[in-house]
């Protein structure tokens, strides 16, 4: 019995430091540190809430920068529930389907040369299908469709030409990862440039 009531005690003692305490200990810190982060790194366009920095969301207008793919696409949004990638590689028949009609998607809607490759992330999904970030190459090869679709002139073109480079993440703490363009951020910001609708 003495050792069931010390066993007891020392469960209750620790749930309360490892699920009561501790949790709030560092809750309180990274709200105090981190506030935006904390909060879930929320983004606004002007008064209403749009979403993450930390997850992709649907874009298909042709006024903005699309995500990449998702294999949590529900078909009107990027699910987060489920975070994870599709496990379908090339033999997979419906995963090829889905490749091959992404690539011709992308293809028709920037008007490619044949001789012009597709970025890889504007046809895969990432690992978790939330990453919301694309590579440069991956925003630079839309910069066009985004221009005509917002009926730019030329001096309004390389402001956009130039939000884009600026927007350019370099590798975590230099060289973890590469670098990388967060398309919500991106839309966010072009917007508030050139006066447009919401993303």
């Amino acid at each position: 019995m003495k050792t069931f009531l010390v066993s007891a005690r020392f469960l209750l003692v620790l749930t309360l430091l490892t699920g009561g305490l501790y949790p709030l200990l560092v809750t309180g810190i990274a709200r105090v540190s981190f506030p935006h982060q904390a909060e879930g790194s929320l983004l606004n366009h002007g008064t209403n809430l749009v979403g993450s920095a930390l997850f992709s969301q649907r874009t298909t207008g042709p006024t903005y920068f699309w995500p990449r793919p998702s294999a949590g696409d529900d078909g009107t949004n990027y699910v987060t529930v489920a975070s994870s990638a599709s496990n379908k590689g090339p033999t997979a028949g419906d995963w090829t389907t889905n490749v091959l009609q992404r690539i011709d998607d992308f293809r028709k809607a920037h008007a490619l040369a044949p001789g012009i490759p597709v970025p890889a992330d504007m046809v895969f999904a990432s690992g978790s299908g939330l990453d919301p970030h694309i590579s440069p190459a991956s925003a630079r090869i839309q910069l066009q469709r985004v221009a005509t679709a917002r009926k730019l002139d030329a001096q309004q073109r390389q402001r956009l030409d130039a939000e884009v480079e600026a927007r350019i993440e370099p590798p975590t703490l230099g060289f973890l990862g590469e670098p990388r363009i967060n398309v919500l951020q991106l839309n966010l910001a072009v917007d508030a440039i050139f006066k447009a609708g919401s993303p």
